[in-house]
């Protein structure tokens, strides 16, 4: 087995199981818990995996405050979202996820006359600056870390919109866990918003791959087009031709 797919198969196996031991992984495996051992250490050092006693356990992605998210691989959030802006066209009725990658779209799409629904505080009053954009408001609770709005009540309505693309947000994205998030309530208007008609373009950067939240929203499979900063290893872009799903690859 070679040693890439091993480590890629030995997270996934983590992923499933939630924690397991160093001997576990040695026998599932077929090597030594020295080859383990060095293994796993990749994994910790990319944040995929922690220790524990005696063994290892996942690494569930956080809630971080928009700030603390915004200030993380801007250069490459801001190509993403250029890249995610050219799609857009005039006339369009978007709605815009919350999230520090799909804030940066509002500088591309100023020239356009389009109509943004969008459940961040920020994108709101970012997009006050263009006439030529229309802005509604999901309204609901703000959340102030998130600077987002979200309602349990307020998911539902969302069926009502004849959305032509959707622009998604996630805190991590995975094959197995798919599309996660870690606020519940905002999940729900995610997951009603991806059911819907539109093409779903979903924002990830490199370093929410291979890692999930607390809630999944939608899995992979309902994606339209994954636009990232990093060329996937096989196991994505076989995924992804099985799927249908246009893998598009920024390059700075």
């Amino acid at each position: 087995m070679l040693k890439t797919k091993r480590i890629q198969q030995i997270q996934e196996y983590v992923l499933k199981h939630q924690s397991v031991s160093l001997d576990d992984l040695g026998t599932v495996f077929g090597v030594s818990k020295t080859t383990i051992r060095r293994d796993i250490r990749k994994l910790i050092s990319e944040g995929m995996i922690q220790k524990v006693y005696g063994g290892v356990a996942i690494s569930h992605a956080k809630l971080e405050s928009f700030n603390e998210r915004k200030a993380r691989n801007p250069i490459q959030k801001r190509l993403i979202a250029k890249t995610a802006a050219d799609y857009v066209e005039n006339g369009d009725v978007i709605f815009i996820d919350s999230g520090t990658t799909t804030l940066e779209m509002i500088t591309f799409l100023k020239t356009k006359q389009v109509t943004i629904i969008t459940n961040n505080l920020d994108i709101i009053t970012q997009a006050l600056h263009f006439e030529n954009i229309t802005v509604i408001s999901t309204g609901g609770l703000l959340e102030r870390d998130t600077k987002s709005f979200s309602s349990y009540s307020h998911a539902n309505s969302f069926k009502k919109y004849n959305f032509d693309k959707v622009f998604m947000a996630s805190t991590g994205v995975s094959i197995s866990n798919g599309v996660t998030n870690s606020s519940p309530i905002e999940s729900g208007i995610k997951e009603t918003i991806v059911k819907g008609n539109a093409d779903v373009f979903l924002l990830v950067d490199h370093t929410k791959l291979d890692k999930y939240a607390m809630v999944t929203y939608c899995g992979l499979k309902e994606v339209d087009y994954l636009i990232t900063d990093n060329f996937l290893d096989e196991n994505y872009q076989d995924f992804a031709k099985g799927n249908s799903i246009e893998l598009i690859v920024i390059k700075e």
